[in-house]
């Protein structure tokens, strides 16, 4: 049964993006579809009720008005702390994508071990999405993915080996 911190951070979500009417790219899904399977590999490893609660948020400041502030008055430090590791911290002013993607990468290797963990769930959803309904983007995202990879290897050793699976990378 979910915990009441999970309950609200999934309906917390499901409005923000709703809000914008956020859908998923390729499926036109509504977009709390990725949230909610980022939470459901996270709760197949060891996971805390905030590690579950920051899936569902990952994406809430980075593609909606909510800051990070209300996800710490609403949700407390620690889901908002990882929320803010799982944010981008790139802006378009910061260059083209590459020069984007690294200060991203940046960030992200700072990260404590839980949000990596998180941030590996997001990168199998995302793949599986990108692989399948966009194969010439995928040869870009790949190459980003394995970088990444590099350093998140302080999240689950199981979903590291999933995500570099998903690149065909050697393990």
């Amino acid at each position: 049964m979910p915990s009441d911190l999970e309950r609200r951070a999934r309906e917390f979500a499901t409005r923000a993006h709703e809000s914008i009417d956020q859908r998923r790219k390729y499926t036109n899904e509504p977009y709390i579809v990725h949230p909610t399977a980022v939470a459901e590999i996270v709760r197949g490893v060891p996971h805390t009720d905030e590690m579950i609660a920051a899936a569902y948020l990952h994406d809430v400041v980075e593609d909606t008005p909510v800051t990070i502030a209300e996800i710490e008055d609403e949700f407390g430090r620690t889901v908002a702390e990882l929320v803010g590791w799982l944010t981008d911290v790139s802006v378009p002013s910061d260059g083209n994508r590459a020069a984007r993607k690294a200060k991203d990468l940046a960030h992200t290797a700072a990260a404590p071990a839980q949000a990596k963990t998180i941030k590996l769930a997001d990168l199998i959803d995302n793949t599986r999405t990108i692989e399948r309904y966009d194969p010439g983007f995928w040869r870009v995202y790949r190459v980003e993915k394995i970088r990444l990879l590099e350093v998140l290897k302080q999240g689950d050793a199981t979903l590291w080996r999933r995500a570099a699976e998903q690149c065909s990378m050697p393990i």
